[in-house]
């Protein structure tokens, strides 16, 4: 293709290519200008991007990764390595602490062994979860909290202040373990202030709430500094925790045990409250808390206690009418431990 400069304003076609030639301009000192500026900036750029610095590539050792990574397939595989045509041994199943025999009697002792054995870290997460339900329920308005609501939300600050506190003994992977010890602190001190309705405790009241969705939420505490060991007198109160107990009594245990139907279908929640009535008749021996060194008050205590394991060891046989039974002596433990103390 061949172009002419011409000074005719339309273009025009040669015979040989028929092809439109450019009309003549003259480019002018500032065309020329332009062109050697643009040339210059692309010449720069061509250079920057020849000039540009780039990071080195990393280098690693042969140990960089020692302890991320397995190192061979071998080191991933535990126990005996499968094989074609040949059965393989089950690895031993650790012995839950659970199986663990509960001390019995009075106070004293390895008291961490024995809540590990009266309930597992399932139950006690699951009662947490589900007191905090009821006790937001009891925390919404002033006027309903001063009406009513602040002695429920004491049941409710009391039993999550004595949760908490069986999750700083517990031996067990119990979740919020971190937090624990504060939170058992926090709920024990507000328990103890909702006496009344007033503002003032209202407004702790809802502290404590938010402080419990935290917690349960992931986001733990601000501040976890609290005592290292537990104080039951400065913990727990009989009254609320009868009360507790009673609940559970009226509520889960007798509801699931009405006939063999309801202890097939209910029979995670029978184990719960069970475990959870153990929980309350050892808190009420422990030392510090009120008949804590009355023998026949200790008696009575150790009776409910293995009243309410019993359920337990009758639900792993599968045997609903023993399930029945336990659940009958525990109310007659209560009745008997009633007629002499309140």
């Amino acid at each position: 293709m061949t172009f002419a400069l011409v000074p005719a304003d339309k273009p025009t076609f040669t015979e040989s290519t028929m092809m439109p030639t450019l009309p003549q301009r003259s480019i002018g000192r500032r065309g020329l200008v332009a062109i050697v500026t643009a040339g210059v900036a692309v010449g720069s750029l061509t250079v920057v991007i020849a000039g540009e610095r780039r990071a080195a590539a990393p280098k690693f050792s042969g140990d960089s990764f020692r302890g991320t990574f397995f190192q061979s397939a071998d080191e991933a595989i535990r126990g005996q390595r499968p094989s074609l045509g040949q059965s393989i041994e089950p690895a031993p199943r650790a012995v839950a602490a659970a199986a663990k025999p509960a001390a019995t009697g009075g106070t004293g002792g390895d008291v961490d062994s024995v809540f590990t054995s009266l309930i597992s870290p399932a139950s006690l997460e699951d009662e947490i979860k589900r007191v905090r339900l009821m006790f937001d329920a009891a925390v919404t308005t002033p006027g309903a909290f001063k009406s009513g609501e602040f002695q429920k939300a004491r049941l409710h600050l009391t039993t999550l202040a004595s949760l908490f506190a069986v999750v700083v003994e517990h031996q067990g992977e119990v979740r919020w373990k971190k937090d624990a010890a504060a939170a058992r602190d926090l709920f024990a001190r507000s328990a103890a202030n909702c006496k009344s309705g007033s503002p003032q405790v209202y407004n702790e009241t809802k502290l404590r709430k938010a402080d419990l969705e935290d917690i349960i939420s992931g986001g733990g505490l601000s501040s976890r500094q609290a005592e290292a060991e537990n104080d039951w007198s400065m913990i727990a109160d009989r009254v609320p925790l009868m009360i507790y107990a009673e609940s559970l009594l009226e509520g889960p245990l007798k509801s699931g045990t009405r006939n063999e139907e309801a202890v097939k279908s209910e029979g995670d929640a029978v184990r719960r409250s069970a475990e959870l009535m153990a929980v309350v008749g050892h808190i009420l021996r422990t030392e510090g808390m009120v008949d804590a060194d009355d023998d026949d008050y200790k008696t009575l205590c150790a009776e409910f206690v293995e009243a309410s394991r019993s359920v337990s060891l009758a639900l792993d046989q599968g045997d609903a009418a023993a399930v029945g039974r336990a659940v009958g002596a525990i109310s007659q433990s209560c009745a008997k431990c009633h007629e002499s103390y309140r």
